[in-house]
């Protein structure tokens, strides 16, 4: 089967508290989306990727990677009004006579995604359909009661998404001709309302998702750590 990534990349950087997105911030030189790329080319150098970002900054992509040599043969698709429209766009890139394929739905400011869960994740998925990968909680988790008030909850119940969340292209094809609903949190989420199981596989803790400042800071301690 073929393979795919949509890279979904359409934050504002709010939560940083600078003007340039978050996507688009500096990691070791670069920016944070390129190293995310890198890491799906590393693994599968043959693999297409498409990346949405919204439509104002397609000419500022363009000159970034002009301005570090990197390569600009990426198709890229338009951000849309929610995550939801955005990877419909990013699947709407898909040729349509493109049958056989597994596509991966990965943020694009989780750069530091590993060989092994990106492997497993496109071979569950090739298997299987469908392909998540968590982790274990390991802090203690209360519920907030609806009276009021908040209990403990066990935690081995519960596991922490990460993505890129994989299936085979058939499925979330089908999975995103459904109508938009506030209950689409992630891409499972929407696979998940057809009542399509959806198979889980291990994560890795460097797998974070760049949202704050203090996301950026331990995504330096990362890189200086390898």
């Amino acid at each position: 089967m073929e393979r795919y990534a949509i890279l979904v990349a359409g934050g504002q950087g709010l939560r940083m508290g600078g003007d340039v997105p978050k996507q688009f911030l500096p990691l070791n030189g670069k920016p944070v989306l390129m190293h995310t790329i890198e890491r799906f080319l590393e693994v599968f150098p043959d693999i297409h990727i498409i990346i949405v970002l919204p439509q104002g900054q397609h000419d500022y992509w363009h000159a970034l990677c002009s301005k570090h040599g990197f390569a600009d043969t990426f198709q890229l698709a338009l951000g849309g009004p929610s995550r939801f429209h955005s990877v419909l766009n990013g699947l709407s890139a898909i040729p349509a006579e493109v049958s056989e394929a597994v596509v991966a739905v990965h943020d694009g400011v989780r750069p530091f995604v590993s060989k092994e869960t990106l492997v497993r994740c496109y071979d569950e998925a090739e298997h299987n359909g469908t392909a998540v990968p968590v982790l274990p909680v390991v802090e203690t988790i209360r519920e907030i009661l609806p009276e009021g008030g908040s209990r403990t909850v066990p935690r081995d119940n519960y596991r922490l998404v990460q993505t890129p969340q994989v299936f085979q292209l058939n499925i979330l094809r089908q999975a995103y001709e459904q109508p938009f609903s506030a209950h689409f949190t992630d891409d499972a989420s929407v696979v998940e309302s057809l009542g399509i199981p959806i198979s889980l596989v291990e994560g890795n803790r460097e797998n974070i998702k760049l949202t704050t400042p203090a996301d950026l800071l331990l995504a330096h301690g990362i890189l200086e750590a390898r």
